[in-house]
């Protein structure tokens, strides 16, 4: 049953990308869908690519290990919605192209600035992709007996035939799939868990309180992040990475004009709302059903707490739909990564940087194909060292990256006018290596017990470096702008028209 459900998720996404590829003839069908996508598949599809195996396994597991905690994640980001609908969706749509890189070269003309957003763009996309093949990995370790190489590798080997032959086209319909199944799947375990507690919610958070080794704290903030600022760092992170993210700030280009991206971003947020809400149901249901003993059995970080509770509500056959919906979770985000990254090496790296905007359609789209099976194949060798880390605390990293390195240049680049290329290059090469220095030297690389990478005493002692990159990549960028003495304010009227108007 499970092999069957497996195979025809595989079956469904191969004949999109069949269909797809014939579709994509040029690089605007590769890299944006020829920005023909209507308001609400762009919104389902953003709500597809955002909603990754962070959101269904990582998610699920830290409530069901942690509680109040693990929720933290599944309300920032919720919240990140408010500040790309407001101040990133509508400037991005009329002044970029194909990347993030190309918004920020509306207004500087200079090649670094391209090369370092492309370098932070896929950076974020490998940072963030590790995260769902490790939860790939841990799940069809769990559901066919493969061991977690040969899963990866499977999961590695799919994305790739995706983007390749299927460009944004395929991407995109893959998407909109998985945010069907999974929004079905998810209600369909939540009302199931609602159901057991005769659709009380006052009855669940009561029996909550007895139910797992936490007892009463259970419902209580403080059992994984004890330190009050390791709290505010990790939900600064998630609330400001979204808007930093390449793989979501692309997706608006797949429409015609800033009005559909705005409805796309308003799409997205009610999906995704309804979704975070479910969550809960998920993560109690795992604790009340399942047990942290035998979730961490399976996997310590809690990944498999959702497709264990399908099976302790549902059977064999629940828990084989699950882990199918979440396998399409997986090869949906990692798809849009892969192109993220690709666009941004083979757009700006090779055609705006080497061949200085001279490269044909044909030159950029083989190119683009070529950084797409370059782009897997780090992110698997990658993947293979972090297979003890829970996915949700590997994609806050990614976000941390995102608001520490895009998202200072990104908001100074339209509402600044003194803003110039060295504060640009400076802030984004801030935000990037702070944040990778920090995360190298935390208690996730670092343990004395020996539960991280490596053995031995953390010098920073926060998991997450939210509250020290942020403010050094806003930082930087501003300091940058003032010490410089290149003035770049000829092109910020034309920016600003353009960022507000389209025109």
């Amino acid at each position: 049953m499970a092999i069957a459900l497996f195979c025809g998720i595989v079956l469904l996404t191969l004949i999109i990308t069949y269909y797809a590829a014939k579709k994509t003839t040029n690089t605007s069908d590769f890299y944006t869908a020829g920005g023909g996508l209507k308001g609400w598949q762009n919104g389902t599809a953003i709500a597809g690519d955002y909603m990754s195996a962070a959101s269904f396994l990582g998610i699920a597991g830290s409530i069901a290990l942690v509680g109040f905690d693990g929720f933290f994640y599944s309300i920032g980001f919720l919240v990140a919605y408010l500040v790309v609908l407001y101040l990133v969706a509508e400037p991005l749509r009329n002044l970029g192209k194909y990347t993030v890189a190309d918004m920020i070269a509306a207004r500087f003309s200079d090649k670094k600035v391209r090369g370092v957003a492309a370098l932070n763009t896929i950076s974020i996309s490998i940072f963030y992709m590790i995260a769902q093949l490790v939860g790939a990995g841990a799940l069809i370790k769990l559901l066919l007996g493969l061991d977690y190489v040969t899963s990866v590798l499977i999961v590695g080997v799919l994305m790739t035939i995706y983007v390749v032959f299927g460009g944004m086209h395929a991407t995109s319909w893959v998407q909109i799939s998985k945010a069907v199944l999974l929004m079905a799947g998810t209600f369909i375990i939540s009302l199931i868990v609602f159901a057991k507690f005769d659709f009380s919610l006052t009855q669940m958070f009561h029996h909550m309180k007895t139910a797992t080794p936490l007892q009463e704290a259970f419902l209580n903030p403080g059992n994984k992040y004890k330190i009050p600022l390791e709290t505010l760092s990790l939900n600064l992170a998630l609330v400001l990475g979204t808007a930093g993210l390449p793989h979501i700030l692309t997706r608006f280009f797949t429409v015609k004009d800033a009005k559909t991206a705005r409805s796309s971003v308003v799409y997205a947020t009610w999906i995704i709302g309804i979704f975070y809400v479910m969550t809960i149901f998920l993560g109690f249901g795992a604790a009340a059903f399942v047990g942290a003993a035998d979730i961490t059995a399976v996997d310590k970080a809690g990944n498999m707490a959702a497709p264990l509770l399908a099976k302790a509500i549902g059977g064999d056959f629940l828990f084989a739909l699950i882990s199918a919906v979440a396998f399409a979770t997986i090869l949906a985000v990692v798809t849009g990564l892969v192109l993220s990254a690709a666009s941004a090496f083979a757009h700006d790296f090779y055609g705006q940087i080497l061949r200085r905007g001279e490269s044909s359609e044909k030159e950029q789209l083989k190119m683009a194909r070529y950084a797409s099976i370059g782009v897997s194949i780090v992110s698997i060798l990658l993947a293979l060292f972090a297979q003890k880390m829970n996915v949700a605390f590997l994609v806050s990293l990614a976000f941390a990256v995102a608001a520490s390195a895009n998202l200072p240049v990104i908001l100074f680049t339209v509402f600044w006018k003194r803003f110039n290329t060295t504060g640009a290059i400076t802030g984004m090469l801030t935000g990037l290596i702070s944040t990778v220095i920090l995360v190298a030297l935390s208690p996730n690389i670092w343990d004395p017990g020996g539960k991280a990478i490596l053995v031995g005493d953390p010098i920073f002692p926060m998991s997450n470096p939210g509250i020290i990159s942020i403010p050094l990549g806003f930082l930087a960028a501003y300091v940058g702008t003032l010490l410089s003495s290149s003035k770049d304010e000829a092109k910020y009227a034309e920016v600003l028209v353009k960022a507000n108007t389209g025109a």
